[in-house]
């Protein structure tokens, strides 16, 4: 036995009791606990911030793009009488949406259901179309990229809108 150590039926124990005090000063040391319970939390609480603020982007790229779409129909559906409808369709369509990328939109013209792709074949569509329907079907890609991770790789938002030709 050591000097400080004493023999108690059998057992050696220190004259102290430094087990319990030890625990009860680590237990009681509460410094630090925000800390990790923030750096827990983090991460988390990050995540669904940036991703509202992500989806409110995207929502307003939708909004966007469908007031361009009414505007762009509206323009093509009153293009009857123009050499340049498909041309003037297109130009009123990134005029009315400033914000988006107007080589990423993607358009489809469409007169009483018969597809048209340039100036000449929507001019010929519309001639005769009278009261019929004229269609703008719009694509943009969308991005849900959110810290570095990409919740939605093929997003992409549409909007058609149809109006009577005049």
């Amino acid at each position: 036995m050591n000097a400080g150590e004493v023999a108690r039926g059998g057992v050696i124990s220190l004259p102290f009791d430094w087990p319990r005090s030890l625990l009860g000063r680590v237990a009681g040391d509460r410094r630090g606990t925000e800390a990790i319970e923030f750096a827990l939390t983090a991460p988390v609480l990050l995540l669904i911030v940036f991703g509202i603020i992500q989806f409110g982007f995207t929502l307003n790229n939708y909004v966007m793009l469908t007031d361009a779409a009414g505007a762009g129909v509206r323009q093509f559906a009153i293009s009857r009488s123009s050499a340049t409808p498909y041309s003037t369709t297109t130009t009123t369509v990134a005029a009315a949406a400033p914000d988006l990328t107007a080589g990423s939109i993607t358009l489809t013209l469409q007169v009483n259901g018969t597809a048209c792709a340039s100036d000449t074949a929507c001019q010929t569509a519309l001639s005769n179309a009278a009261g019929g329907s004229a269609t703008l079907t719009a694509g943009y890609p969308c991005n849900l990229e959110i810290m570095g991770v990409n919740f939605a790789p093929s997003c992409s938002l549409s909007a058609q809108v149809t109006d009577l030709v005049e």
